[in-house]
């Protein structure tokens, strides 16, 4: 099964991808403190980012209800270090690239979790926390979230974090029982 969900994730053409046990995963209250502090601006805001998402003691229990952790990443060429446009449409393209690796493991997986960059930005304004998510079949959890040092996560996955001058890379999670 690992290799079947591994040429999943290559369909849907991510750069790499790496298997993690979930038992080898740290959970940092600094990284939820950069939530906290809202560094990206989507703490309190969004269906896929903290508060909503628990505290992180309840995003470890969930985590760690799986044994594995895929690992994927996409590279996205820049024109230069401050082409925010491009960084944007790099997120938006990795985000449906979640979403077409979410419909290709739909039946064939159907016990696991899927996180990935950032907020969710699926909607123009989101309704937390005054109504429930409009798409919760859709809803994939930050990544970041869950108090991950997503270039720790790189290393042990084995898949580079830095990719060179003028790119930026995108990440994502998939948790499953394998």
């Amino acid at each position: 099964m690992i290799s079947e969900i591994t040429a999943m994730a290559a369909d849907v053409h991510f750069s790499e991808t790496g298997w993690i046990d979930t038992a080898q995963l740290r959970f940092y209250p600094q990284v939820r403190k950069l939530c906290e502090e809202n560094t990206c601006r989507s703490y309190g805001t969004s269906w896929a980012c903290p508060p909503a998402i628990g505290t992180l003691e309840e995003c470890e229990i969930r985590v760690r209800g799986y044994s594995k952790m895929l690992l994927f990443s996409k590279k996205y060429a820049l024109e230069d270090s401050f082409d925010f446009e491009g960084m944007m449409d790099g997120m938006k393209d990795f985000k449906n690239r979640v979403d077409a690796f979410s419909r290709r493991l739909s039946g064939r997986l159907p016990e696991h979790l899927l996180l990935s960059n950032e907020g969710c930005g699926r909607c123009a304004e989101c309704t937390y926390p005054n109504a429930p998510c409009r798409f919760p079949h859709l809803l994939h959890h930050s990544l970041e979230g869950y108090g991950f040092i997503v270039s720790e996560l790189a290393v042990q996955a084995g898949i580079r974090y830095h990719n060179g001058a003028n790119t930026v890379t995108y990440f994502g999670a998939l948790l499953c029982n394998l």
